[in-house]
């Protein structure tokens, strides 16, 4: 079943800078060849149930198997019958508002 996801994956105790951590979540979301969209604060992945959980826990356990506590915020629309929701959804918003 399709699933738009929002999460937020990061680390604990490594430091004030935590790009080059964020980095490595990242770069599993990317080579998951979901479709995706990153912002400062979240990543929008959108994809089958198993297949989204797969690629959280994938990008969870870069940091955590190193013995980095991590924590994980996410968010889930599961809506039985859409699509592509990650962008349909800015889009009605949009119209709505004449942009």
């Amino acid at each position: 079943m399709n699933t738009l996801i929002a999460v937020a994956i990061a680390p604990f105790g490594v430091g004030d800078e935590l790009a080059p951590k964020i980095a490595e979540v990242i770069k599993i979301i990317r080579e998951s060849g979901l479709p995706y969209n990153t912002t400062s604060m979240f990543t929008e992945l959108e994809g089958e149930w198993d297949d989204v959980m797969k690629v959280v826990k994938d990008a969870t356990f870069v940091l955590a198997e190193k013995g980095i506590r991590t924590e994980v915020v996410l968010k889930a629309d599961v809506r039985p019958g859409f699509r592509n929701m990650m962008k349909t959804k800015v889009d009605k918003v949009n119209e709505i508002l004449g942009g």
